[in-house]
């Protein structure tokens, strides 16, 4: 559902492939991935099984000698070339800054002092990525899979002509597996927690300011490898896309429903966490990752319907259904049906998902006999406003101060439609 790799000892373990380019094309899935050290794996496990699964040819180590002989690395295999590319040369403990640091202007600065100090290594890099192909996938990693490796891979993508706003999403998805990054941090340090709150986190201000760091000093990311990495960028682009991108497919194969299961709500949580970082990259303020657990899920697939939508054997996306809905609707008799948290997998959903979901939604509705189906969106999100009268919703009133139960009540559209 995601582009994260399921492993066991990895947990930032992603896949580049399906993001979009301007001209329509995509890259190819299967071919270039991210990851925390791979120094985690061992050969005769489920894990070491998958991995090698994945064809790897090449894997490029972002770490510190010292820090490959003290934690590991991928254990040799004549299946794959490996190599270390050391690009950070001033180490920095990130665990033992105070609390009070601010990751997005600290680590920016710091990812510029990388692009500085190690332009050799991050030439190579590059160069080695761009031979990438099908017949020969590569995956660079770091020991989280978070600032030297999103480093690389924000070069990488720009160069491939991907959007500002996705480069600064795909930064940010290293959020999903912080917790579990941290949880190894303790578990090596005697059970103790980093002094610094930002420790494992990855905020979208941290590669927006990378980004705005390496534009001040050299115009532009392309500019950056022409002058300080002495390649020319529009070859080195070239040659990135014609290995790495293919055109997006014109044909989808055609959604499938199932009704959510409580063994289902951990995907929904981070279904709705992914979904949260798109909107934050965005800079759309309506949702937070974190903000609903399993709990809320579980209690919604009681309560009312949770649907799941697949494409190919992969989740594309998944809605609420209630019954009732007082905090927005307030007291109302049985006539609608309510749809909520309407979320489809970004960059690989087919198109169209959301409005199949919506009609999904308005189908389940219907065969219960209601006449309406009703929904709310932030009055402050024209655009989804726009969204669902396009889809045959009117605007019927304002709810000024809906309790989502987040402790903070926000101004929401009410939309209803009339079912057949």
């Amino acid at each position: 559902m995601d582009r994260h790799v399921p492993f066991e000892a990895l947990h930032n373990f992603r896949d580049l492939g399906g993001y979009r380019t301007a001209d329509g094309r995509r890259i190819r899935p299967g071919v270039l991935y991210r990851s925390d050290s791979l120094g985690k794996l061992t050969p005769g496990t489920p894990d070491w099984s998958r991995f090698l699964s994945l064809g790897i040819r090449t894997v490029i180590d972002l770490r510190y000698p010292w820090e490959i002989d003290h934690q590991g690395r991928a254990p040799a295999d004549d299946s794959y070339d490996y190599i270390n590319l050391s690009i950070e040369h001033r180490p920095y403990n990130q665990a033992a800054l105070p609390p009070e640091v601010d990751p997005g202007p600290y680590l920016a600065e710091r990812y510029l002092q990388v692009a500085e100090d190690g332009k050799k290594e991050i030439r190579e890099a590059l160069e080695r990525i761009a031979d990438a192909s099908s017949a020969a996938p590569l995956v660079f990693h770091c020991a989280s899979g978070k600032d030297r490796t999103g480093e690389l891979a924000a070069l990488v993508l720009t160069l491939l002509g991907i959007d500002e706003r996705t480069i600064i999403e795909d930064f940010t998805l290293t959020e999903l597996a912080a917790p579990a990054l941290l949880a190894d941090w303790q578990a090596r340090n005697n059970g103790q927690s980093p002094t610094w709150l930002g420790f494992g986190r990855a905020p979208a201000s941290v590669m927006r300011g990378f980004l705005n760091l390496l534009k001040e000093r050299y115009g532009s990311v392309e500019g950056y490898v022409t002058q300080a990495l002495g390649v020319d960028a529009q070859s080195l682009s070239a040659k990135l896309a014609a290995n790495l991108l293919e055109p997006a497919p014109t044909t989808h194969p055609p959604l499938t429903y199932r009704r959510a299961a409580p063994q289902d709500a951990e995907l929904l949580v981070r279904l709705r966490d992914s979904v949260a970082l798109w909107m934050l990259a965005r800079d759309i303020d309506q949702w937070k990752p974190s903000e609903k657990d399993a709990t809320h899920f579980r209690t919604r697939m009681t309560e009312g319907e949770v649907w799941l939508a697949y494409a190919d054997g992969h989740l594309a996306g998944a809605y609420e259904l209630w019954w009732t809905d007082e905090a927005a609707w307030g007291p109302r008799p049985a006539d609608a049906g309510y749809i909520h948290r309407l979320m489809t997998t970004p960059h690989l959903a087919p198109p169209n998902t959301g409005r199949a979901l919506l009609t999904h939604a308005e189908s389940r509705i219907t065969a219960t006999g209601l006449p309406h189906a009703r929904l709310d969106c932030l009055s402050t999100n024209p655009r989804l406003r726009t969204y669902y009268e396009s889809a045959g919703y009117t605007v019927v009133g304002e709810q000024p101060a809906k309790d989502g139960g987040l402790g903070s009540p926000y101004a929401v559209t009410l939309l209803e439609k009339r079912l057949p």
